[in-house]
């Protein structure tokens, strides 16, 4: 429930009310969570946090539904039909794409086919609404060209496609940057576990002004082969999480606290200051996007699953996997701690390159391959016989991001999902830092 609505925030000119009870956050159905993991949600949500809520004066009725065993009054968004925040690199046909003309907005995208905005999953259809962060709903067309021209070689998005603005609109739920999932960005925040060693940690934390001159906690001193190192670590790497909860806002000494309260084994969530300055300029909460992996390896400890594997030919009586007609393109950029969060088997019948298996979370996840998705090409060059394979070993050494020309997914699973590692390097924990 709201206790307390402060005079003059942002809070107060939004309408929220004192007794307004929250049912969901970003989203999400918050109904049945306790106060503290509501509180969590919210502070993880940074600059900007859409709250869905009832009324003072409704909540008598939503008592009564709910003891008639109705469905939750939040809003609630299907799977997969959110916005998206799509970040283009400007290729030599330009951003590929043009805006519906118009004298003020809204505006829509009009894609250039095969164009970087395709490849950077801007859907068909889609209503612009943020450039780099800033609303462009009351835009002109002449204020919406500047500031892409101002952008110059790489441009942020957030649309929504018809899908999405449909259901929306039903909901009675906005279009807000919050709700986005993140579509080929630049950077993302950085999960690392550790283990405490025999000499401790192996990194200093301190309090810092950093992006806008505002006080953050900063990771200094990284030791060399100690446990910080090997989970990652950057020194001027900026702390935003510890085991998933926001230390945004927190003093140095509650900080310090919250990572010994871990004991001998912490989770901690970085953003280097290239990933904190995109996250500033979209106004976005990096804890949004963290990729939701079970581990992710460190560049001395990559995933320890081959990215390719030869599988045997389907046993007799057993149909074998058919694509789909169509193609599309997906482009691949390293996760945290490298590698793409996939494994590639090949077969000697049928279409013999393939995806077997996917990382949730992972960039393939992300960039949307699924298992069973029949490889064409990798950056421009066709695959799929047997002598292609010492290529497709050689694809986590070629200069990000890999181009892949995709057929549509086999119509039946073929994979698992990659087993995590939780090697000794990749749990690690805190008490000296």
């Amino acid at each position: 429930m709201v206790c307390r609505v402060e005079p003059g925030t942002c809070a107060q000119r939004q309408g929220l009310q004192v007794g307004d009870r929250i049912l969901g956050v970003n989203g999400d159905v918050v109904e049945h969570e306790d106060y503290q993991a509501v509180v969590r949600r919210i502070r993880a949500s940074g600059p900007r946090v859409l709250l869905a809520i009832w009324a003072q004066h409704l909540h008598d009725d939503v008592a009564q539904a709910q003891q008639g065993g109705g469905a939750p009054f939040c809003p609630l968004l299907a799977p997969g039909l959110r916005p998206r925040l799509c970040h283009i690199v400007k290729d030599q046909g330009g951003f590929g794409f043009s805006i519906t003309p118009g004298g003020q907005g809204p505006f829509w995208v009009v894609l250039s086919p095969g164009g970087a905005a395709e490849r950077a999953g801007v859907p068909p259809g889609a209503r612009l609404l943020e450039i780099n962060g800033v609303s462009v709903e009351s835009f002109s067309h002449q204020q919406l060209n500047r500031k892409l021209w101002l952008s110059k070689k790489k441009v942020t998005l957030l649309v929504a496609g018809p899908e999405v603005e449909e259901q929306c609109r039903q909901l009675r739920m906005p279009l807000a940057a919050p709700l986005a999932e993140g579509w080929a960005l630049p950077t993302r925040p950085r999960c690392l576990h550790l283990e405490k060693g025999p000499q401790g940690f192996g990194f200093l934390l301190r309090e810092e002004k950093g992006l806008g001159g505002r006080l953050g906690q900063f990771l200094r001193e990284v030791d060399p082969g100690l446990p910080a190192e090997k989970a990652g670590m950057q020194s001027g790497d900026r702390l935003v999480a510890v085991a998933g909860d926001s230390v945004e806002g927190l003093s140095h000494e509650d900080t310090v606290s919250r990572i010994r309260a871990q004991g001998s084994c912490i989770s901690l969530t970085v953003v280097d200051p290239e990933a904190d300055r995109f996250f500033s300029m979209v106004r976005l909460s990096p804890l949004l996007f963290v990729e939701h992996t079970e581990a992710f390896a460190s560049p001395q400890n990559p995933l320890p699953v081959p990215l390719i594997e030869t599988r045997d030919p389907p046993d007799e009586g057993t149909a074998a996997p058919c694509a789909m007609p169509g193609s599309r393109h997906c482009f691949l950029y390293p996760q945290p701690g490298g590698g793409y969060g996939l494994r590639i088997s090949w077969v000697a019948s049928g279409p013999s390159v393939f995806i077997s298996q996917v990382t949730p979370g992972g960039s393939a996840a992300l960039a949307g391959l699924r298992v069973g998705d029949v490889i064409l090409e990798v950056n421009g060059l066709p695959v799929g016989g047997e002598s292609d394979l010492g290529r497709l070993q050689q694809l986590p050494e070629l200069d990000p991001p890999l181009c892949l020309k995709l057929a549509a997914r086999f119509q039946q699973d073929l994979g698992t999902r990659i087993p995590s590692k939780a090697g000794k390097d990749q749990a690690l924990t805190s008490d000296v830092l």
